[in-house]
């Protein structure tokens, strides 16, 4: 089925320019979640100089095709000719590739913004600071390792913060209603 559907990709031939390739892969990709409309898809079909409506479709999926390969596959720029069959016009493939590779930064960082993954703290080590210096006031520095599972960016990243005792303070009021609410909650799953 994949090789009926590359043989559309020549359809992009037709486009007046690089620029008309480049408004169809970004109407695609702003449109990935609820589809072209019609003034979209009639833009499209003229940039393209289809006498037929039905010709267009799937020309669209191919392209929907390679876009979620580049874009959810995170296809290194090496690797996206690779996504082409040979029967695929080489000149058709370098202007595609240097066009997904243009846009798979940006469309790869849309898709973290819909993500709503939050990384889970792994470890969590602490130490004193500043207990030698008699003008500052002591402080605890906080070490935290946490594991992101996220799509594009996953493993695990550090980070490091100083706390005066204030800060402290103000923060163990904020963990103490945390597991209170979280008391409550286990309360009222477990009918107790």
């Amino acid at each position: 089925m994949e090789q009926t559907i590359w043989g559309h990709l020549p359809v992009l031939v037709r486009a007046n320019s690089k620029e008309s390739i480049e408004y169809i892969l970004q109407a695609l990709w702003r449109t990935r979640k609820t589809g072209l409309g019609t003034t979209e898809r009639c833009i499209i079909q003229e940039m393209l100089q289809l006498q037929n409506e039905s010709d267009l479709d799937p020309l669209l999926v191919c392209l929907r095709m390679l876009i979620r390969r580049c874009v959810y596959e995170n296809t290194s720029k090496e690797d996206i000719p690779k996504l082409f069959p040979s029967e695929v016009l080489p000149e058709l493939q370098k202007l595609l590739m240097l066009l997904l590779h243009k846009f798979q930064q940006e469309w790869q960082e849309d898709v973290m913004k819909d993500q709503t993954i939050v990384p889970q703290l792994k470890t969590m080590t602490w130490n004193m600071a500043n207990l030698d210096k008699e003008s500052a006031d002591p402080a605890a520095v906080i070490n935290l390792k946490l594991q992101n599972d996220a799509l594009f960016h996953s493993g695990e990243q550090d980070m490091k913060f100083q706390l005066a005792t204030d800060s402290i303070d103000m923060m163990l009021k904020a963990m103490h209603c945390i597991r209170d609410q979280f008391f409550t909650v286990d309360e009222a799953l477990n009918g107790h």
